[in-house]
């Protein structure tokens, strides 16, 4: 892994040099010469890692759920908080994900590496395909996000790469015949952590079938990433999202960060302000709010023993694994544990650092996440973390696996089973199998597990999209068209973390009131970046922008 990320930088600006005159950014004036770099396995290998370098942001990731009802982002110069007030135009497009760097520069692979003879013929397979399937997840991203886009050759001019954008459904072909034809050709197994081998392949297409509602597709991708016997279950939720978890046998393919070399700075901007971040990022309470109780009953169904006062008791677990609440005992950025409080304005007659208003660095929301975060003291430099945010993990394999059967044959034993192995494993009881009986029952229960299984790993947008209400509706419409609220109390000093916190239940409108959110239906899609459009013409803006 060592000798991966030493590469990365160099093959990255190798490749870049040797590529054609960019029409999204000028060529260095020092570029190297392809006649000079493209002479060996040697060169080829770092070529190829210099594809890797960009292939995911992992920032990216970590912001994406503030697009969602279950995060928020406080800052609109970060390009997020827009995405889910429905703020974003065409000149406020928000983040950026119209890119072709990488992809360009995989092309650029592509059409060098048949020049380059290899010791071992698989090895050159193995390492086009690689390429092949980072070009792939690329225009998987673009096409989801923006609905079409061009697919491009390398040009020699920035008039020649003005071309106009192809339709969702002919990127979405491309995607899948290139995955459909390279992944044999990878190895079964990723030589070093950070690679692609065969299940991130499959999961790259898995993930777009069960996006696109194509479920046997879905649930067949699925089957052949069990097939291939590599991977399964963490047997601690929370070991996925630490650096000493970061070989998991559940992770099937994350964006890799080491100190001192590539390193993670959105980290830092996480972190509540009395241990020195931004809460750029932060979960909301309609996260909270859609954990079960531990008795595996929703909070407003009859007996589930939700108490509104103290709304973090008896909770499934992963809420606590996955959020820092207040009243929540936690490891401070100095090593020693506290109480974590947002809620009280003043604590033993001290200003709050960490109340929800004391600064714009304070959590809004009053929450906080655990997930990537805790503890604080596993990272030398907040700011400059070797945090590696998860792409695919085998839970979504399961989870894709039971959702496409709900929708095949459910309810039917098989799906019950998956969901009981992700249950399991976090203390959660088994499925009621006499209560979730029918197809449109269980797959409320689908949604619902899978949102709190995922939060804060960047997925709950696009299940939001894909979902769709009894009235056919996205079920964006509904979650995204509502004012985003705190909630206000104290927090004590008592020995139990769940009920310290005592939440006030009628509290002013304007202590709780965060924003007001509006998602309209031509929000399914970005709008395309202003910049894009001036550079090529023959882009159309996708309606309503």
């Amino acid at each position: 892994m060592i000798r991966f990320k030493q590469y990365l930088l160099l093959g990255a600006a190798a490749l870049m040099s040797a590529s054609c005159s960019d029409f999204l950014d000028t060529a260095p004036l020092d570029a190297l010469s392809p006649s000079t770099t493209w002479q060996s396995e040697t060169d080829a290998q770092k070529f190829a890692i210099g594809c890797y370098d960009g292939w995911e942001d992992g920032g990216d990731i970590l912001y994406m759920d503030c697009a969602s009802d279950y995060g928020y982002n406080n800052f609109s110069w970060e390009g997020y908080k827009d995405f889910a007030n429905g703020k974003m135009t065409q000149a406020n497009s928000g983040a950026n994900y119209y890119d072709y760097t990488i992809i360009r520069r995989c092309n650029t692979f592509l059409e060098n590496i048949d020049n380059i003879e290899f010791a071992d013929e698989a090895v050159k397979k193995d390492l086009i395909a690689q390429v092949r399937v980072i070009r792939a997840y690329r225009y998987f991203k673009m096409n989801w996000l923006y609905g079409g886009v061009p697919i491009i050759s390398n040009y020699n001019s920035a008039e020649e790469a003005q071309v106009p954008r192809n339709t969702e459904a002919e990127v979405k072909e491309f995607i899948e015949t290139e995955l459909d034809a390279c992944t044999p050709d990878l190895n079964k197994e990723p030589s070093e952590r950070g690679r692609i081998a065969q299940g991130a392949a499959l999961a790259i297409r898995m993930r777009q079938a069960l996006y696109y509602g194509e479920w046997e597709v879905a649930k067949q991708k699925a089957q052949e990433i069990i097939d291939l016997g590599i991977y399964d279950l963490e047997a601690d939720y929370t070991n996925l999202f630490k650096v000493a978890g970061q070989d998991s046998k559940e992770i099937i393919l994350a964006v890799q960060y080491i100190p001192n070399t590539y390193t993670l700075y959105t980290i830092g901007q996480m972190y509540n302000n009395g241990d020195g971040g931004w809460s750029s990022i932060v979960p909301t309470q309609d996260l909270v709010d859609d954990y079960e109780m531990s008795n595996g009953l929703t909070i407003d169904e009859s007996g589930s023993g939700y108490d509104a006062a103290h709304p973090f008791k008896g909770r499934d677990p992963r809420m606590a694994m996955s959020i820092l609440y207040p009243g929540a005992d936690y490891i401070k950025a100095d090593g020693s544990t506290g109480i974590f409080n947002t809620l009280d304005k003043t604590i033993g007659g001290a200003a709050n650092a960490n109340y929800m208003t004391s600064a714009d660095n304070a959590s809004k929301t009053g929450l906080t996440w655990n997930k990537y975060l805790n503890p604080i003291t596993q990272y030398a430099n907040i700011w400059a973390s070797n945090a590696c945010p998860i792409v695919f993990r085998y839970a979504e394999v399961l989870m894709t696996w039971a959702e496409a059967e709900n929708e095949l044959n459910g309810p039917s034993a098989d799906v019950y089973k998956k969901l009981d192995e992700i249950r399991a494993r976090v203390g959660m009881p088994a499925v009621d199998q006499a209560k979730y009986n029918t197809k449109d029952k269980l797959r409320e229960l689908i949604w619902r597990e899978r949102g709190v299984e995922f939060a804060g790993e960047g997925l709950r947008r696009a299940d939001i999209l894909r979902w769709k209400t009894s009235d056919g509706k996205m079920l964006a419409e509904k979650v995204l068209n509502t004012t985003l609220i705190r909630r206000t109390g104290t927090v004590s000093d008592g020995p139990d973390p769940e009920t310290r916190a005592t939440i006030e239940l009628n509290p002013a409108k304007e202590d709780i009131f965060i924003e007001d959110r509006v998602f309209k239906t031509f929000h399914r899609y970005y709008p395309l970046p202003q910049g894009a459009m001036d550079k090529n013409p023959k882009l159309v803006q996708n309606e309503g922008y």
